[in-house]
């Protein structure tokens, strides 16, 4: 059995990690490269990997394009793509310093989970051309992860592609962070002993990820009526005109049933869980003092979340989770994606579906077993080598009954 992930002090202000790391990119030339899998020693090994021998797999999938998933890279690879406007929490940083994020990815993929990834920066906000490119560059992917794309576009972005690409497209800050969210959530539950049904939870962030969040939420069997989202204008409503968008109007129909108004502060009273995943520190201890018994805090904001674990546990939180890799519970996207576009590569599938989703969520938390479960461990390490295997083999099966793995694989 794997070993607990190492549970570390959060180091508030510590910029050891950001210069060790500058230092690592720099010494590598960045973090991941390209390698062959072949030899090429020799004439022959030449002209079977290149011309003329190459002509003969052309030939095969000219006459059945199908045949690219036999005889290319496509089976088992993945576009990591962004546009630089949402990185991290450090905002519309553009394409270019976009990339070591991508090519962090792209080093996930290839290490836990054996998918060759490609990072790719395009240089343009432009929706329409967004799109374009993808479409036109996707002959050569089994599938399409979206990064750090910001809202409301890249909900656009993705929608358009999955309906006019016949591959799987993810985004990630959606989905993924989604499915980890709902995991640890079932799994934090569990310790306090209550229900899904009965929680009052409060999510700040109404992007890309706040959206998809509360959706799987009410798919997890969460009550609409007792889900509060938060942005920086205060609680989303019915009714409401400042901030609005047809995502957040969106939100407004499916939660806060009984039109609650006001600000987080005001939202978080009496909440069972915070879910934040927003911006650095606005959450305060007066306001996680103000929640129920037993209270759960998910401050994701990255790399600076919401309230730091040592002034929550402060006030009375019983369970607390950030994204940080250097704090206990972390909650991160790279649980979830390896082992989704794992699952789906394994079935050639054409999509990634709800239901694939939310088979990836509770694979993931039942990892970790009721007997391990504690305050500082509701999830599994990034590192923990069941999870890609355990979640890529219930994704690849529930892709197989909705009828979305390609009947060849």
């Amino acid at each position: 059995m794997d070993e607990k992930p190492k549970v570390i002090l959060c180091r508030e202000g510590d910029n050891t990690l950001g210069e060790r790391s500058l230092e690592l990119h720099e010494n590598a030339g960045g973090v991941i490269g390209t390698c062959g899998k072949v030899p090429l020693n020799n004439i022959e090994d030449l002209s079977l990997a290149y011309t003329p021998g190459v002509a003969e797999p052309c030939r095969k999938i000219a006459k059945k394009q199908d045949d690219v998933y036999k005889y290319t890279m496509k089976r088992n690879s993945v576009a990591v793509i962004s546009d630089g406007s949402a990185v991290l929490g450090l905002g519309n940083i553009g394409a270019h310093a976009a990339l070591p994020v991508m090519e962090g990815k792209a080093l996930i993929f290839r290490e836990l989970a054996g998918i060759d990834a490609v990072p790719i920066c395009i240089d343009t906000t432009d929706t329409e051309e967004i799109i374009k490119t993808i479409k036109n560059i996707a002959p050569a992917f089994g599938g399409i992860n979206l990064e750090d794309i910001s809202a409301p576009r890249c909900f656009t972005i993705e929608e358009r592609l999955r309906k006019e690409l016949p591959i799987p497209v993810f985004h990630d800050d959606q989905h993924g962070t989604a499915v980890v969210v709902i995991a640890g959530l079932l799994n934090a539950l569990k310790i306090t002993g209550k229900k899904m049904s009965k929680i009052k939870v409060v999510v700040s962030g109404a992007g890309a990820a706040g959206k998809a969040i509360a959706l799987k939420l009410i798919l997890a069997g969460a009550n609409p009526e007792k889900l509060l989202i938060c942005d920086s204008h205060g609680i989303i409503h019915k009714g409401r005109k400042e901030g609005m968008n047809p995502e957040k109007e969106d939100l407004a129909e499916v939660t806060n049933k009984h039109v609650i108004k006001g600000t987080l502060a005001d939202a978080m009273q009496d909440a069972d869980v915070f879910i934040g995943v927003s911006a650095p520190g606005i959450v305060s201890g007066e306001m996680v003092a103000s929640m129920a018994s037993d209270p759960i805090v998910f401050a994701m904001a990255n790399p600076v979340p919401e309230i730091m674990p040592s002034e929550a546990k402060m006030e009375g939180v019983r369970i607390v989770a950030t994204g940080r890799s250097d704090c206990p519970n972390q909650i991160n996207n790279c649980l979830g994606f390896p082992g989704l576009f794992r699952g789906a590569l394994d079935v050639c599938a054409i999509d990634i579906t709800p239901e694939m989703e939310m088979a990836a969520v509770y694979a993931l938390a039942d990892i970790v077993k009721d007997e391990e479960l504690d305050e500082n461990y509701i999830i599994p390490g990034p590192l923990d080598k069941k999870v890609v295997k355990t979640i890529a083999k219930a994704v690849s099966n529930e892709a197989i009954r909705n009828g979305v793995a390609r009947s060849f694989y």
